[in-house]
């Protein structure tokens, strides 16, 4: 909320609502997008994060927009409510995508993410379509591959961005088959790494930043017709997650050396 507020101090139009937003330019670029200063890397990061959530909204004439708590339409939403749908015995699955979602190394933006991810509720160009934002033709994958961009294709099974995960493999110094269902494939990746809780703690971050690497890279090429290769993205995962263990562990000495040679020798956990 803090870092929303900070936007609003820092945006031009303040008094602009979401229809003039859309006649504006949400693109990249766009007339909309205007700020007292030029943006950080990481506040541009969030500003692509509040354009895709703006994509998703379809406006219609003459018809009332209001949000609509679906579990319960006439109390309307509570953070009490949230949270005993959250924990309730009744959703197997949430306790699920909840206990793989959440790491305390890992930045919450990308928890929130990945808790995205395994309910399937990216604006990927499948979900899109199915709500009638993009057209049926609009939803192949951006890797060229020709096959509908859903969340199993994009993460696990495109030619391109699924490459990602052999390459991560092999730099970890493991073996294994990749499965094709991503709540299934997140459980299996973590318990690659066998019984040590410190090993399945690595692997599950691992994981979570390879995710993110593979959204950021699918909205570069998107929002802004920039790629990268896939070892360009396998230096990213390498990069980050030494970043992320540092930023929580002061008495993390390796350096980038050590950490592309054998990141599990400098953790002790080989």
């Amino acid at each position: 909320m803090r870092l929303r507020l900070s936007f609003y101090a820092l945006t031009t139009n303040k008094g602009v609502t979401v229809r003039d937003m859309f006649l504006l330019g949400l693109e990249y670029g766009g007339g909309v997008w205007q700020w007292r200063r030029r943006l950080w890397t990481w506040e541009e990061e969030l500003v692509e994060e509040c354009r895709e959530l703006l994509l998703t909204v379809s406006l219609q004439d003459n018809s009332c927009d209001k949000w609509l708590w679906m579990p319960d339409p006439s109390g309307g939403y509570t953070v009490r409510g949230a949270y005993d749908m959250l924990t309730s015995q009744d959703f197997p699955f949430v306790h699920q995508t909840l206990e793989f979602s959440w790491h305390k190394q890992v930045p919450l933006k990308v928890s929130i993410f990945a808790w995205r991810l395994l309910r399937d509720r990216l604006p990927t160009r499948h979900n899109l379509a199915a709500r009638g934002i993009l057209l049926m033709d609009a939803r192949l994958c951006l890797a060229g591959c020709g096959q509908v961009e859903d969340v199993h294709h994009l993460f696990l099974s495109c030619p391109f961005f699924g490459a990602l995960w052999p390459l991560v493999r092999n730099w970890l110094g493991i073996e294994g088959v990749e499965d094709q269902i991503v709540t299934t494939h997140v459980g299996q990746f973590i318990h690659y790494a066998g019984g040590s809780r410190a090993r399945r703690s690595f692997f599950h971050l691992i994981w979570l930043l390879c995710v993110w690497v593979l959204w950021k890279e699918r909205n570069a090429r998107y929002f802004r017709n920039t790629r990268n290769s896939l070892m360009q993205l396998l230096d990213q995962v390498k990069h980050c997650s030494l970043w992320w263990l540092k930023a929580c562990n002061v008495t993390f000495t390796y350096g980038i050396h050590s950490w592309w040679s054998n990141p599990l020798v400098c953790l002790g956990i080989a």
